[in-house]
């Protein structure tokens, strides 16, 4: 079996519901999104997600660089790719295109077993137990109650909460979802996540006033991804467990938190280098006794990679409608997300659904910077920002 090229389609279309953080609270409700397929000279293809920007990359690679090779030794073209980016670095747009061509090789060999990637990773189970995650803070009280009742109808007792720009909020809310996830009949646990707002110090008053009120799992990125000094004098001066991770590169970048002790639970998606990436980074924190948890993504296809993970604690779950036009064989219940047994990730588009979201080029992207304040003071979500 030989890699014979990669085909690449934009879509995009509207999710059910506005997903927003701290440093975005209006939020957005338009997923875009590039499919990629790379095909074999036996009618093979491996699929994967990718990004709009990384579009030149991922065909510069495959065929480039990986056509004519065999897709099944996944794990050798991974380090092929990484070591071809040396020089100009494996960060950034390469890192997301050699994440994508991964997740796609990956899911071509398990094809090439007739095998669901959970057994092919070397799983036992095919269940991984979810946590409800709104990226919420555009969400109305009522909103925001509905959303944690529904994740609750099917079994989820643990959610997220966004938080970051006003405390007596943030007290309310967490208020809301644990109310909504107890209707579960199970114990509520909550976790936070800033995404980086606040300072170490601001980190540190927030989490213990919250905790006044409430156990906490984890709070997650309540310093810098990088800040290994900031998150550990977080780590040190709460309870709460100091999660983050989920925005790193590769596997070094995570190293300095390890090694500094500076994080106590790491987030990992496949952003970090693929599935690939992903194994690594898993295993350097079983090293250190350390959980993992993994970040959401469309259709909760990483879960086959939670399946294999001594140490995975939860996984994050959106119901945002990102799975529109897919064919997906893994479903929640009674708070775990069960995997099937269809060859590859189990994902499928129906190309009827499909063809009317097919752009050349997408909309604008929605903002995705920084906020005003960020690390130095509070600055409320104005009503305005809220409007859609």
């Amino acid at each position: 079996m030989k890699i014979t090229g990669v085909r690449t389609r934009i879509y995009e279309t509207q999710m059910n519901r506005w997903l927003g953080d701290a440093n975005n609270p209006g939020g957005w409700n338009r997923l875009i999104a590039v499919i990629v397929n790379i095909d074999t000279d036996e009618g093979i293809s491996g699929m994967s997600l990718g990004s709009v920007s990384a579009i030149n990359h991922i065909h510069g690679i495959v065929n480039g660089l990986l056509a004519g090779q065999d897709p099944r030794g996944v794990r050798g073209l991974w380090q092929k790719m990484n070591d071809e980016a040396f020089k100009a670095g494996n960060r950034g747009i390469v890192g997301d295109a050699i994440s994508a061509i991964d997740v796609a090789l990956w899911d071509l060999k398990a094809k090439a077993n007739n095998e669901p990637l959970w057994k092919t990773l070397g799983a036992s189970e095919r269940r991984v137990r979810a946590y409800a995650s709104g990226l919420d803070m555009p969400l109305s009280d009522d909103d925001l109650r509905t959303f944690y009742e529904g994740m609750a109808a099917k079994g989820i007792a643990a959610g997220k909460l966004k938080v970051g720009l006003n405390r007596e909020d943030d007290l309310r809310r967490l208020g809301i979802m644990h109310d909504a996830l107890a209707t579960s009949g199970k114990q509520p646990q909550l976790m936070i996540d800033s995404n980086e707002y606040w300072s170490p110090k601001q980190a540190i008053a927030h989490i213990r006033e919250i905790e006044r009120h409430y156990e906490l799992l984890w709070a997650e990125e309540p310093a810098r991804r990088w800040d290994y000094r900031g998150l550990r004098q977080v780590s040190q001066n709460v309870t709460t467990a100091v999660a983050t991770g989920e925005n790193l590169d590769e596997l070094q970048e995570f190293t300095d938190l390890v090694a500094n002790e500076a994080v106590d639970m790491i987030n990992v998606g496949a952003g970090s280098g693929g599935i690939t990436g992903m194994l690594q980074i898993a295993d350097l924190a079983y090293a250190f006794d350390l959980p993992v948890t993994l970040m959401n993504c469309a259709a909760n296809y990483t879960a086959h990679v939670a399946a294999v993970l001594p140490n995975h604690t939860h996984m994050e779950v959106l119901n945002a409608g990102r799975a529109y036009a897919m064919k997906v064989d893994n479903h929640i219940e009674d708070g775990w997300i069960i995997l099937g047994d269809k060859p590859g990730l189990g994902i499928e588009y129906d190309e009827a659904l499909l063809a009317p979201l097919l752009v050349d080029q997408p909309s604008p992207a929605p903002r995705s910077g920084r906020r005003v304040g960020a690390a130095l003071y509070q600055v409320p979500a104005d009503p305005s920002e809220l409007e859609h």
